[in-house]
């Protein structure tokens, strides 16, 4: 596949693979050919087996501002005509509004979050800037997160579009129970010393290293025996999943499509507008850090 929305390079005689999200003009937000992108060259490093550590990060100041609601470039890919993705016309796209969007974000929303989670690699996020919404979910599918002192992590669907989060619902998990309802019902977002503290995030790198700190930390790792690498992460993440989150997933995920077919039920729409009660995400006010002194 030739990329578009992405870069693809291995450092280290192939032991690490570097996957960048390349849409900086629009804070690398996520529109459809960069997902098909991103899950062809997880997959792409996953068969490579030189490849020890994959590393996901992003050009620009931003990570990923989100899935992409409405640059040219997501609006061309969706809309039918001669540049409509085809991914459009498949797996559910055909189908009527809430059949449709339960199946299209089922499989590209949802399934390959799963898949990078489980991914035959040990793969590290490097993060900076805004990691909002569906950023969490790719920085969530990772191993482990590092970031540099400029990240801040939120999910903003509740607050600007009604939704009970995004689809891969790791929030209670990342989070915490408590602090997970408060973050999605106020919008508010956590710095990357809170990430920190909160066991979300393994390193926060001085702005400015995040490139060369992260290389280092994930040359750390790709001594480990790739075999030993594997069992550790496929440990954890069963300790996880008997813990009940993959079930979890499942659940919340039926309740976001519930969430997308109470506002089709109501509007024109399959999330909350102004004409329905809400704050249009378009209007919505910046994003505050969460702070335990401030209602």
């Amino acid at each position: 596949m030739t990329y578009e929305y992405i870069l693809y390079e291995t450092v280290d005689d192939g032991e690490i693979a570097i996957i960048t999200l390349n849409r900086p003009g629009q804070r690398n937000a996520q529109n459809r050919g960069l997902l098909i992108e991103l899950d062809d060259a997880m997959i792409r490093a996953e068969r490579d087996d030189t490849v020890k550590v994959l590393v996901l990060n992003a050009a620009g100041t931003v990570f990923s501002a989100g899935h992409d609601m409405g640059s040219k470039a997501s609006l061309k890919e969706r809309l039918p005509g001669p540049d409509q993705h085809e991914s459009f016309k498949e797996r559910g796209g055909t189908k009527e509004i809430v059949e449709q969007i339960m199946l299209q974000e089922w499989h590209y929303f949802f399934t390959n979050t799963r898949r990078w989670r489980d991914l035959r690699k040990t793969t590290i996020a490097s993060v900076q800037g805004n990691v909002y919404s569906a950023g969490l979910m790719l920085a969530w599918a990772c191993d482990l997160i590092v970031a540099d002192e400029t990240a801040v992590f939120a999910d903003v669907v509740g607050t600007r579009l009604g939704m009970c989060g995004v689809e891969y619902f790791g929030h209670p998990w990342e989070f915490g129970f408590r602090k997970a309802k408060e973050l999605l019902l106020t919008g508010d977002a956590i710095d990357a010393e809170e990430a920190y503290r909160l066991g979300m995030v393994s390193k926060v790198f001085k702005e400015g290293r995040l490139e060369e700190d992260t290389l280092a930390f994930a040359r750390r790792i790709a001594k480990v025996p790739s075999a030993a690498a594997i069992m550790i992460k496929e440990s954890v993440n069963q300790a996880q999943d008997n813990q009940g989150f993959y079930n979890s997933l499942q659940a919340a995920f039926t309740l976001h499509e519930l969430n997308h077919a109470h506002w089709a039920a109501i509007s024109d729409t399959i999330v909350q507008t102004e004409e329905t009660g809400g704050t249009g995400w378009a209007d919505a006010p910046p994003v505050r850090l969460a702070s335990k002194s401030t209602p």
